[in-house]
């Protein structure tokens, strides 16, 4: 079985071979657990556990998939955080320069020798201070931009985690599988079908962003 690296070696895929020809191929030859089946009206053990270890592994591709896309956004948001703060820096940086130039209006003014002048360097003072309330509301808003795009990004990759440990469980319950194949044990089938189940909640609760 394979999707986005989800595969298992060995003699697993033999086994599952030799599971669908003993389901189809009953007419050319006796099966003891096809027989069996066929007597309860039902599938063999066998049988059942090829069909729930395809199940499982289609989950897992799906689950991988949705681990590297996420893992993907969580790098675009990222990104786009950084050039919000980028231009966050930018701004206040003009905000600084601003300020500089409005120290030395004042200045100006306050050693200005008419009236005239003094008024002057007041409106340069007074359209200083406005440029700089607007540039600093720029800054802001580009800051909680950049603070959410963080959020998101943070949110992405507790997603793709999440889906991770998904693919991971499926992965040892297929490796379960495998074993309980060849050695027809009972405990190891029981673990295989609880470690599936955990290894489902738990890409549930990446798909709820739990």
């Amino acid at each position: 079985m394979s999707g986005h690296g989800f595969h298992v070696h060995g003699p697993h895929d033999h086994e599952l071979e030799h599971a669908a020809s003993g389901v189809h191929g009953g007419s050319h030859g006796h099966h003891p657990e096809a027989e069996s089946a066929g007597e309860h009206g039902g599938m063999s053990t066998t049988s059942k556990i090829a069909m729930c270890t395809a199940v499982i592994a289609t989950f897992g591709a799906i689950f991988a998939y949705m681990g590297g896309a996420t893992q993907a956004n969580a790098g675009i948001y990222k990104n786009n955080a950084a050039i919000k703060k980028t231009e966050a820096s930018n701004q206040w940086n003009y905000f600084q320069s601003k300020s500089t130039k409005q120290a030395l209006a004042e200045f100006a003014r306050d050693t200005a020798a008419d009236e005239a002048r003094k008024q002057g360097w007041q409106a340069k003072v007074a359209r200083y201070e406005q440029e700089k309330t607007d540039i600093q509301t720029e800054a802001k808003k580009l800051e909680a931009e950049a603070s959410k795009w963080d959020a998101k990004s943070d949110e992405q990759m507790h997603q793709h985690h999440r889906w991770a440990q998904a693919t991971t469980v499926l992965q040892v319950s297929i490796a379960l599988a495998a074993i309980a194949l060849l050695t027809k044990n009972k405990w190891l089938e029981r673990a295989m079908f609880g470690v599936a189940v955990a290894g489902l909640a738990v890409g549930g609760l990446a798909a709820f962003h739990v």
